[in-house]
């Protein structure tokens, strides 16, 4: 299944997919949660979209409170404190799980796509990656520690580009 197809819901709440979210753009799928030690990336995330954003990519925000509770507000309190905080304005998905029985559909496609040591499955903590192609494929998986700077995830977007 193209990743892109798969129902989704902004933030608000609203229907869509991937697809009709962000169009035919290469997007970063990341799950993220306001209360981590790893919360700071979200400045690499919004230098990210302000970097790539008019050549095509655009990341993708999906909150998520599995991670020892580390999202635990409500889509109105996730989205100010994203926009005050750090500026996001990056589209964000409504809050869901990324593993377990509950996991939303769209990371039962994505977890698996192996990461650079060849590892698939459960996502391991807030803020692991998934750099979607324009074509709907996996082109790579980063893990939580990998910054959004980080050598290997920019030439993986520029390639996607």
């Amino acid at each position: 299944m193209n990743v892109r197809d798969i129902p989704v819901n902004t933030l608000s709440g609203s229907a869509t997919t991937l697809g009709e979210l962000v169009g035919d753009r290469a997007v970063l799928l990341v799950n993220v949660a306001s209360k981590c030690g790893l919360t700071p990336q979200y400045s690499g995330l919004v230098e990210l979209q302000k970097t790539y954003g008019d050549r095509g990519f655009s990341v993708v925000g999906f909150p998520c409170n599995q991670f020892m509770g580390q999202e635990p507000g409500s889509a109105e309190e996730i989205e100010r404190f994203c926009s005050t905080t750090y500026g996001v304005d990056f589209p964000l998905l409504e809050k869901a799980d990324v593993n377990g029985d509950g996991r939303h559909p769209l990371y039962r496609e994505v977890v698996e796509t192996p990461d650079a040591e060849g590892a698939a499955g459960d996502v391991q903590w807030n803020f692991e990656k998934f750099l979607i192609s324009r074509d709907g494929t996996v082109a790579g998986r980063f893990r939580p520690t990998t910054a959004p700077d980080a050598d290997t995830l920019v030439a993986a977007i520029e390639k996607t580009l």
